[in-house]
């Protein structure tokens, strides 16, 4: 039987997207296998990640309204359904790939992880890019987990009438002292405050949808806007849209890593763009003004070429490559011939050519004849 991911999640089918939110988390609480040692938990929990997933997708929620089913996994990666989702780079901050390494940290900062910190970390997302994109610039949206501000306290992870308190294990100081007695004599260790991370405060009555951290797992909506002529591999820096800092603290930033994909026509270096173009004999020895496509949407790009052009002769093009970074100028276009010879002539064009050969004085071999095409077939 298909999955009732509306049951799963425990909201009705009219659900607002808060609600859905709202009710993700709620559950994630007590199924996330950090928290729950049930033998089911971790398949509850993943059931759980699924129908949050297609449930705050419009168009995955409104194909599963109408068939009962969930879209395909290729939907996720920007296929039939717009999905928007990203790679996560694994060499930034947390290194967050889903909701559940997000609830892994969150869960994390709730039990008094001593390394846990104020401030949020850096994240990084892979965001792929056609060359067309790279060369007018973009604004494309990615769609990506992280711990976002909390909406129903503003981050401050306190309640109505909540309010900061100095910490009673360790007086305010973040530390707390142990002594232990032995044979050599007492001896004194420092350690991080568990109960209030190392703080020295902690909130009389915390927010019960943050659990006073201040921050959620959410699913991130954001609009990037890609320069025009940016290179592959190359990063773009949104301040504050990495993981959200502990009760209101400084976020981190969200680092976009640009990855162009091949194009079947253009090769990229650098600023200049090159291509390959196929051009009769008669063009190369006549020379010829062709008429190629350009990198920019509907552009015509006029390539000259010259008389007796020769084959992987190399035309350059001037001010028609990629855009360049931050820059009204282009590079250059760099187009690489390909003499094409025909395979097959008419009588009147093998005549032609003849008469060429002749006044050239090039040796050429004598047309043969349909029996002799045919005998040499056989041989």
């Amino acid at each position: 039987m298909a999955k009732d991911f509306y049951e799963i999640l425990g909201v009705s089918r009219t659900a607002t997207e808060e609600e859905i939110k709202k009710a993700f988390r709620r559950q994630a609480r007590n199924l996330h296998p950090d928290v729950n040692k049930s033998p089911n938990a971790e398949e509850e929990f993943k059931e759980l990640n699924e129908a949050y997933d297609v449930l705050m997708d419009p168009n995955k929620r409104a194909y599963y309204d109408r068939t009962g089913t969930a879209p395909g996994a290729a939907s996720s990666a920007g296929g039939p359904f717009g999905g928007g989702y990203v790679d996560f780079d694994d060499i930034f901050g947390s290194g967050f790939g889903s909701m559940g390494d997000i609830f892994s940290s969150f869960f994390g900062g709730m039990n008094g992880d001593a390394n846990m910190q104020r401030e949020g970390r850096d994240m990084g997302v892979g965001l792929r890019l056609t060359l067309e994109e790279v060369a007018q610039g973009v604004k494309k949206e990615i769609i990506y987990d992280r711990l976002a501000p909390c909406p129903d306290c503003n981050a401050t992870g306190m309640a109505e009438g909540g309010q900061e308190i100095t910490c009673p294990d360790c007086n305010g100081t973040g530390r707390v002292y142990t002594v232990q007695h032995t044979f050599l004599g007492d001896m004194r260790t420092t350690s991080t405050c568990r109960n209030c991370n190392g703080t020295g405060e902690i909130i009389d009555k915390p927010c019960p949808e943050c659990e006073g951290q201040g921050r959620v797992p959410d699913r991130q909506h954001l609009t990037v806007e890609v320069p025009a002529g940016i290179r592959d591999s190359q990063q773009l820096r949104i301040t504050g849209f990495g993981e959200a800092g502990l009760r209101g603290a400084e976020a981190g930033n969200l680092i976009v890593t640009c990855r162009i994909q091949p194009h079947e026509f253009f090769e990229r270096e650098g600023d200049s763009l090159h291509a390959v173009t196929k051009i009769s004999m008669v063009q190369a020895a006549l020379g010829a003004d062709i008429e190629i496509d350009g990198i920019l949407p509907d552009e015509k790009v006029t390539v000259p070429i010259p008389e007796g052009c020769q084959n992987d002769q190399v035309i350059r093009v001037r001010g028609k490559g990629m855009p360049k970074f931050k820059s009204d100028s282009r590079g250059d276009l760099f187009v690489h011939v390909e003499v094409v010879i025909p395979k097959k002539l008419t009588k009147s064009q093998r005549e032609l050519l003849e008469q060429l050969a002749d006044d050239l004085g090039d040796e050429y071999a004598s047309a043969r004849s349909p029996l002799e095409k045919l005998r040499n077939a056989f041989n």
